[in-house]
């Protein structure tokens, strides 16, 4: 194997063992394989452009070209094809799955289902990878610089993954590829220059090793980078174990609100549309809770993970809190008297997670009094929330496949009783009922309006909620942007469309203006019961609802989210009957649990409200043209496609075939000549024209290696062109096996040959230079003639038009002539 091939070979496997770095981002490793595959045909077509010789664009540009080519043969199908023929495959749906691999990173957390899309972009990414380090190392014989692309491809994996207990072996594959072709750049350099002169070789090591002969020591240049190379990987392993002070900021470690063990700490601000969603294993239908519980309104069983109480003017989020350990039994939630704690029931609910959820923050229903898990967990008491500790570097304690058991209070109640709530303690309205200073007026504005002519709060809090689910003509729409600043809160108001995220959020902010403490809590609707009695809680069930606060009674939960299988608490309906509805999903006035239809009619759910579920169940869309079959336009383009695919690599073969067989069929020497002289150049021999027909033949069998019976045979034609050439008119000068002497000698060319060269002759000869050449011939023909046509067009248009000029002036003399002339008199 020559040193070049060497280093392809060590090039594509520094991309292979780089790309393992990607592994921890999803759960298969399936693509590894196609990709290490689809990089080997890459490779290896870069491999033979370059022994062709092609140009080092048009290298880059065939391996460019195969590897489109082989993603859309492997991904062919994976998407629903919106159009027919090739064309709309790669134009259209190629894209779309493209578009929806994208769509996926961002909706998954790590690791990722392997979907269709990502296994694009993370094939098409080593192949990407893979073609800049072949370009670099092999092409253009730098391979200190594919470090670059292969650092690149190791750092997106290292930081989307957040490193972890595999981080450290997959930088040590990473490494050793890089090495391993440095190694190989290295060996091929010093062949180049020949046999080393150093110590004396050893006892049967090879003498032209390239490296001094293989002494007893390697010499000092390889022996110097193998150092370098050994110290920068033994540093890049061991500085970052050896340096914890750079733990903190930006470098990772534990942060503010993760610390572990006492009773510090504190739990860190948390934004619902990043944090809390990027855990939200988000895939349609996938069942992320179970649980079985004795209440006896399950309707009313809403599993709370987390409460966000503060509102700085850009979003909502969870304000800084310390976090003790997790008590045996709760305290008493903030705000709830006796008469409505005597009157509650208490339920307990048995709830199991999936593998793939990995929340930190522990779904359970509120308020909670006492919490049974395994695992090391840590207690919030003003948000009552349960969150995971921290285990290690960069590793936290998960709801991941947890069977825990919460007991809870069913409070009830009822409508006189949050009528009648005396005021809140002064320090609970002071925090919860701050708006920032840039907080548009016309939020505030608004909420005096639609609350006008109220007593209490609990009857604003009433008609704000039906402001918005009830009277106040907004739609749910799941395709409106989530936005969490004051400024969406008014572009909310105004445009009147939104999902759940903008109904908690901007009744929130209008009754914090109204002096009513309030929050929004994000967590999950109750789910649907099964005929068995668990219930499953699927990501479409994940929910946002406000919070209000009201002294004897505590935190308790609005709706105002107009969308249907939501229970609206029967304390928090209107005792005079509602406003007609003005959107056609009524709030249902059961409390028995439902499945959420899809919200809205649109086709797709935004990545943001798939994260929270507010999408609805995912109904199987009906396909209008199953079962019709393909139609004709689609298998013609396909058939098409495939021809083209098939036939252009085979088009210099078949056209060589056909001229060979019609040279041949003529029976004319000079033709056969010409083809000899052809098959000769396809087998490396360039022809010359300058020689004679002898010394042309004597120069073919030289340079082509042919055995006597070949090299006859092409003696034997070139004899018949002399003939041809010096003999008299009338002269014999053809032969009966003139066509059997062509085939025998190039046959005789092809067998000297080696495989490749052989390769080439039949799939790319040179000798189809004469196509460039017939074409260019031709075009110059044309263009003579052309030319020609249009200087005779000019000369002739001249001609007639200096014709017509004489006539005319002609004519004009005569009819002078004629004229009588006036005013002659006698002199």
């Amino acid at each position: 194997m020559s040193g070049r091939a060497k280093l392809t070979v060590f090039a594509a496997l520094a991309t292979l063992l780089t790309s393992w770095s990607l592994s921890p981002l999803v759960e298969s490793q399936a693509w590894l394989l196609q990709a290490a595959l689809l990089l080997t045909v890459q490779s290896a077509v870069g491999a033979g452009a370059r022994r062709v010789p092609l140009a080092r664009s048009l290298t880059v540009a065939a391996q460019l070209l195969v590897s489109l080519l082989l993603l859309a043969l492997f991904f062919a199908g994976k998407v629903e094809s919106t159009g027919s023929g090739p064309l709309a495959y790669f134009v259209t749906d190629f894209g779309s799955l493209f578009a929806q691999g994208v769509h996926d990173v961002g909706e998954f957390a790590i690791p990722a289902p392997l979907t269709d899309g990502i296994q694009l972009l993370l094939v098409s990414g080593v192949l990407v990878i893979g073609l800049l380090v072949d370009l670099l190392a092999v092409t253009a014989r730098t391979a200190a610089a594919a470090g670059l692309p292969l650092l690149a491809l190791y750092s997106v994996a290292a930081g989307l993954s957040g490193g972890g207990d595999a981080s450290w072996f997959s930088f040590l594959l990473a490494g050793c590829g890089y090495l391993m072709l440095l190694w190989s750049e290295g060996r091929d350099r010093l062949a180049q220059w020949g046999r080393v002169f150093g110590a004396a070789p050893r006892a049967g090591a090879p003498a032209d090793s390239g490296i001094g002969g293989g002494g007893p020591r390697a010499t000092a240049p390889v022996r110097f980078g193998r150092r370098i190379g050994a110290l920068a990987l033994g540093m890049a392993l061991v500085v970052p174990a050896a340096l914890p002070a750079l733990d903190d900021g930006l470098l990772g470690g534990p942060k503010e609100g993760e610390g572990s063990g006492g009773s510090g700490g504190t739990i860190s601000a948390v934004n619902p549309l990043v944090s809390l969603q990027s855990n939200l294993n988000a895939q349609d239908n996938r069942v992320v809770l179970r649980y079985r519980t004795d209440s006896p309104q399950q309707g009313d069983q809403y599993l709370r993970i987390l409460a966000l109480d503060e509102f700085n003017g850009v979003k909502w989020e969870a304000s800084g809190r310390a976090l003790t350990d997790v008590p045996q039994q709760m305290p008493v939630p903030p705000g709830l008297g006796d008469q409505v704690r005597l009157g509650a029931t208490e339920v307990t609910t048995n709830i199991t997670a999936s593998d793939g959820y990995t929340q930190r923050y522990l779904p359970m229903p509120y308020p909670a009094t006492a919490v049974d898990i395994p695992g090391k967990w840590r207690f919030e008491p003003v948000g009552r929330t349960l969150v995971g500790d921290q285990l290690g570097r960069d590793k936290f304690q998960t709801v991941q496949g947890a069977e825990y058991k919460v007991r809870s209070l069913l409070l009830k109640p009822t409508a006189q009783q949050l009528q009648k709530a005396p005021a809140p303690d002064p320090a609970v309205r002071e925090e919860y009922t701050r708006v920032p200073d840039n907080l548009p007026q016309v939020v505030g504005d608004t909420a005096r309006q639609v609350t006008q002519g109220a007593k209490d709060d609990y009857s604003r809090a009433v008609r704000l909620q039906d402001y918005f689910a009830v009277s106040g003509g907004f739609r749910y729409d799941t395709q409106t942007a989530s936005g969490t600043g004051p400024q969406a809160v008014a572009r909310f108001l105004a445009d009147k469309e939104g999902f759940c995220i903008h109904f908690a959020f901007s009744m929130a902010a209008m009754s914090r203006t109204l002096g009513i403490p309030a929050r929004v809590a994000v967590g999950f609707t109750p789910g649907e019961k099964q005929p068995d009695g668990i219930v499953n809680v699927s990501m479409r069930d994940a929910h946002a609802w406000p919070e209000l606060y009201f002294q004897g009674v505590g935190w308790t939960r609005f709706e105002p989210t107009p969308r249907s299988g939501l229970n609206v608490p029967d304390y928090s309906r209107a005792p005079a009957p509602a406003a007609q509805p003005s959107t056609p999903a009524p709030l249902p006035s059961q409390g028995a649990v439902q499945p959420a239809p899809a919200p809205s009619a649109s086709a797709e759910c935004p990545p943001a409200l798939k994260r929270l579920g507010e999408c609805g169940p995912t109904a199987p869309q009906q396909n209008a043209a199953a079962g019709a079959g393909p139609s004709v336009t689609a298998v013609l383009g396909w058939a098409a496609l495939v021809l083209a695919v098939v036939g252009l690599p085979l088009l210099p073969l078949l056209w060589r075939n056909r001229l060979r067989a019609r040279r041949l069929a003529s029976g004319e020497v000079l033709a056969a000549w010409r083809e000899l002289g052809d098959a000769a150049w396809d087998a490396g021999v360039a022809p010359d024209d300058a020689l004679s027909p002898r010394r042309a033949a004597s120069r073919v069998v030289e340079l082509g290696r042919l055995e006597p019976d070949a090299a006859a045979a092409v003696h034997r034609v070139a004899g018949a062109v002399e003939r041809a050439l010096y003999a008299p008119p009338g002269a014999e000068v053809s032969y009966a096996g003139l066509a059997d002497d062509v085939r025998q000698a190039r046959a005789g060319l092809l067998a000297s040959a080696g495989r490749l060269p052989r390769l080439r002759a039949l799939l790319l000869p040179r000798s189809a230079a004469r196509i460039s050449w017939a074409v260019s011939a031709r075009r110059s023909a044309l263009a003579s003639a052309a030319s020609a046509r249009l200087t005779a067009l000019t000369s002739a248009a001249s001609a007639r038009l200096t014709a017509l000029t004489s006539a005319v002036s002609a004519r004009l003399t005569a009819l002078r002539l004629r004229l009588p002339l006036r005013g002659r008199g006698p002199s």
